[in-house]
C-alpha cells in the first residue's frame, strides 16, 4: 500500500535521526544533576543554588523560543537545528569550567539562548512531513529522548564522575566535556542530512512524494479554527489551558528529574550506583510514552491518553512522598514518571490540530516556552524546600498537587471538543 510504504520511508528516515539530536540535547540539559552529585561539594553550591541555577536554562529559554522559531520558518529546519545544536554543544562544554555560582548561573542562562526553539522547531518540521493520523505515535518516538536519555545518559555520567582526577580535571568536568562533544559533531551532520520539505526530498519515490504532498495539502485545507499567522491566538482559552497543562507536566518532570540522582542518593546508594537506579524512573517513563501516544492514534481520544497520565502521576509522587521502604519509593517514582512523560505524545498532537501555518509554530513556541517557565521553577523549588526541610518529601507533595491541577485543566481544555482523531480514510487521497 502506497500510503505505509511512504509513512514507513518517512519515519525511517527522520524520526530516528531526530531523536538522536533530542537525546543529546535532554542529555546536555540535564547531566547537570548526576554532576551535583561531587560538583555541588567540589564548588560550595546548597540545593537552592543548584536548583536556581539549574533552572534558569528555562529563563532564557522561554524569551527566546518564540523568536528562534520565527527565525527557524525564514531559514529553514535544517540549518536552524543545526545551528542550535553545534551552539548548545560548545556551550554545554564550556560547563566544565564554572568555577563559582556566577559563572553556573551565566552559562546555564547561555545554554537556554542556545537550545531555545529547538523542541518546537523539530515538531513544527514534523507537521511538514506526517499526516495527523501518524503524529501521536511518531511524537512519542521523538519525545522517548527524554526518557532514553536518562536511561542511558544517567548510568553513563555516572561513570564519567569516576574519571577524577586525570589530566587535573573532575570526574564532573570530563562529564560536561564528554558530553557535548557528540551534539556538536551530529549538528554538523544535520545540516547535510535533513531536508526542509517533501518536496525537496529526492530520497522518497515519486509517487510517494506526490501522494504525501497531496495528503497534507488536504489536511491542510481542513477548517481550522484559528486564522494563520494570527498572534491573538494565543489568547484562546484552549491555548492557555495548554500552557497550563505543560507548565504542571514540566514543574514535576524538572523537579523530579534534576534531583533525581540525589532523591536516589538520600536512600542510602553511593554516587554511582544512584546514578544507575535513577535511570529506571526513565525507563517506566518511555515504557509510557510508547504506549499512551500510539494509543490515542489507535483507541481516536487524546483526551484521556493526557488526562490519565496526570492522574496517575499525581498518585505516584504522593506516594512517593508517603511511603518510607526504599523499594516502594523507588516503584512509586516510577509510576510518577510513567505519568509524567507518558502524556507528552498525545499532548502535543493538539495544537498542531486547533492551529495551522504560522499560527500553529507560534502557538507550539508559546506554549512550551510557558511550559518550560515551570523548568526553573520546578528545581528552584525543590531545591529551596529540601535546604529548608533536610528532606525532598515536601517537594513531592508539591508535585502530586501539581499534577492533579494538571488533570483537572485537561478536562477543561478538552471538554465539548470532538477529542477522536480524523480517520485515515476519510483524508484519502487519490493516487491515479
Amino acid at each position: 500500500m502506497l500510503e505505509r510504504a511512504t509513512i514507513r520511508l518517512v519515519t525511517r528516515r527522520i524520526v530516528p535521526f531526530l531523536v538522536l539530536c533530542y537525546f543529546l540535547a535532554f542529555i546536555d540539559r540535564v547531566n547537570v544533576s548526576v554532576a551535583a552529585l561531587t560538583m555541588n561539594r567540589d564548588l560550595g553550591f546548597t540545593q537552592a543554588v543548584f536548583g536556581f541555577g539549574a533552572g534558569l536554562f528555562f529563563v532564557s529559554y522561554f524569551f527566546f523560543e518564540v523568536p528562534s522559531n520565527l527565525i527557524m520558518q525564514k531559514v529553514g529546519a535544517r540549518l536552524w537545528i543545526a545551528r542550535i545544536m553545534v551552539s548548545w554543544g560548545i556551550i554545554a562544554g564550556a560547563m566544565a569550567f564554572v568555577q563559582g555560582e556566577r559563572s553556573f548561573y551565566a552559562l546555564r542562562l547561555l545554554l537556554g539562548v542556545a537550545e531555545a526553539g529547538f523542541f518546537p522547531a523539530v515538531l513544527f518540521y514534523l507537521s511538514y512531513w506526517l499526516p495527523a493520523t501518524y503524529r501521536g505515535r511518531v511524537f512519542a518516538y521523538f519525545l522517548a529522548a527524554v526518557p532514553l536519555a536518562g536511561i542511558v545518559g544517567f548510568p553513563i555520567s555516572g561513570l564519567l564522575l569516576q574519571l577524577d582526577g586525570v589530566l587535573g580535571l573532575k570526574g564532573w568536568q570530563w562529564l560536561y566535556l564528554l558530553e557535548a562533544l557528540p551534539s556538536v559533531i551530529v549538528g554538523i551532520i544535520a545540516y547535510f542530512y535533513l531536508t526542509d520539505q517533501p518536496s525537496q526530498a529526492e530520497w522518497l519515490p515519486e509517487e510517494s512524494r506526490i501522494w504525501l504532498l497531496q495528503r497534507l495539502g488536504a489536511e491542510a485545507e481542513r477548517p481550522k479554527q484559528a486564522r494563520p499567522g494570527n498572534w491573538s491566538n494565543l489568547l484562546d482559552l484552549r491555548v492557555i489551558c495548554f500552557a497550563g497543562i505543560h507548565f504542571c507536566g514540566n514543574l514535576a518532570i524538572y523537579g523530579l528529574g534534576f534531583f533525581l540522582p540525589q532523591i536516589v542518593k538520600a536512600l542510602g546508594l553511593t554516587d554511582t550506583r544512584a546514578s544507575i537506579v535513577a535511570a529506571l524512573p526513565y525507563l517506566v517513563g518511555a515504557v509510557g510514552m510508547l504506549y499512551w501516544g500510539p494509543r490515542s492514534d489507535r483507541g481516536g481520544s487524546r483526551r484521556w491518553s493526557i488526562f490519565l497520565p496526570f492522574a496517575l502521576s499525581a498518585v505516584g509522587f504522593l506516594g512517593a512522598a508517603s511511603l518510607h521502604d526504599p523499594y516502594l519509593t523507588i516503584g512509586a517514582l516510577c509510576l510518577a514518571s510513567f505519568g509524567c512523560l507518558g502524556y507528552a505524545p498525545a499532548f502535543w498532537t493538539l495544537p498542531t490540530a486547533f492551529l495551522s501555518g504560522t499560527a500553529s509554530a507560534i502557538a507550539i513556541a508559546a506554549i512550551n516556552s510557558v511550559g518550560n517557565l515551570a523548568g526553573f521553577l520546578g528545581p528552584f523549588t525543590v531545591g529551596y524546600l529540601r535546604d529548608s526541610t533536610g528532606a525532598f518529601s515536601l517537594g513531592l507533595f508539591a508535585s502530586a498537587g501539581v499534577m492533579a491541577i494538571g488533570a483537572v485543566l485537561v478536562l477543561i481544555s478538552t471538554r465539548g471538543q470532538a477529542n477522536a482523531i480524523v480517520p485515515a480514510a476519510k483524508l484519502e487521497v487519490a493516487t491515479e
